[in-house]
């Protein structure tokens, strides 16, 4: 592995579009808290686990706010310790969100709503894997200033360690990369066997005065599953190339514009959740905008929560299936049983 390029140095110009960027993911993952605790009838098990990868991108946002503010220039003692919780959140982050993808993939694609065991499986390798690297970077002394080229400004694996890439990989590079493949692949198998449901019903439609309704609930649910996985490579991709320009030892790793988008990208993830979930999920929106507007908010539905039209079949499935159709605002519409 080459030597460790100079250090990149991140002017006020180039930190301040950063600063902001953890400013603004602080705000969404913090409404996405809020609106769990407002509004009771809001946590379903999806946005259960939601509340889980908010917490994350928070921790990780407010670390990174630090670690861009102090710009750090060696390793220090609140070095390690900004370095260290941004990699137990940042490593968190990616295992939320893959549990995530996972969990609608077996609720709606598999007709298997997960269980009380799967569940306690998600916390356990969402917090415990992380924890776990986190705490042995920080006894073998591979947490550290990093010159800013694999970061912003921010600590995380000492470049001065022998074994760096192993622990760039171990402390998000790998789970990063994980992901990239997992979430295309989840999120369009879900939306493949969400249009294939719909495809099987259209032969009814002409009989089915409900029918047409579904139209305008499956594009958001269609727009949402191609969004999520492209949202989350884009934001992420500019760390990605960073972090293989450093180990090409290639000047191209100090560019500013590049600079600018890996800040960004690595601090945004709390706000464009919510602009997903919250900004874009209507039942969530009509709920903050009769709050901000001082008006009743509690009797708000979900969508599709209404009596079953002809169309529908009774509700006789599991919570788990029930909230994942609310989630992504698709409805459930009455299969031919061939």
């Amino acid at each position: 592995m080459p030597s460790p390029l100079p250090p990149t140095r991140v002017p006020l110009a180039e930190r301040v579009p950063v600063l902001l960027s953890c400013a603004l993911s602080c705000a969404g993952s913090a409404l996405l808290l809020c609106s769990q605790a407002l509004w009771p009838e809001l946590r379903t098990r999806p946005r259960q686990l939601l509340l889980h990868l908010s917490l994350a991108d928070l921790l990780s946002a407010l670390s990174y706010f630090y670690g861009v503010l102090r710009d750090f220039q060696g390793t220090s003692w609140d070095c390690v310790l900004q370095g260290a919780l941004s990699t137990f959140a940042n490593t968190s982050s990616f295992f939320w969100t893959m549990a995530i993808a996972l969990y609608l993939y077996l609720s709606i694609v598999r007709a298997s709503p997960a269980g009380q065991g799967l569940l306690w499986g998600f916390h356990a390798v969402s917090w415990g894997v992380p924890l776990a690297i986190t705490v042995a970077a920080v006894a073998l002394r591979k947490i550290g200033y990093d010159a800013s080229n694999v970061s912003v400004g921010w600590c995380w694996v000492n470049l001065d360690a022998e074994d760096r890439l192993l622990w760039m990989l171990l402390a998000g590079k790998l789970w990063e990369i994980l992901a990239y493949v997992t979430l295309p692949v989840l999120y369009l198998l879900i939306r493949k066997h969400i249009n294939r449901a719909h495809a099987a019903l259209s032969e009814y439609r002409p009989i089915l005065p409900a029918a047409p309704a579904l139209r305008p609930r499956t594009s958001l649910a269609d727009k949402k599953l191609i969004l999520i996985p492209l949202i989350f490579i884009f934001l992420r991709i500019w760390s990605t190339v960073r972090f293989v320009l450093t180990l090409c030892d290639s000047p191209a790793v100090q560019n500013p514009v590049l600079v600018v988008l890996h800040g960004i990208g690595n601090t945004f993830q709390g706000g464009a959740n919510c602009i997903l979930f919250v900004l874009c999920t209507r039942a969530v929106r009509a709920r903050l905008l009769a709050l901000l507007c001082c008006g009743p908010s509690a009797q708000l539905p979900w969508p599709g929560q209404g009596a079953p039209g002809p169309w529908q079949r009774p509700q006789t499935r599991g919570d788990g299936d029930r909230d994942s159709d609310k989630d992504l605002d698709v409805p459930k519409p009455l299969l031919p049983s061939t």
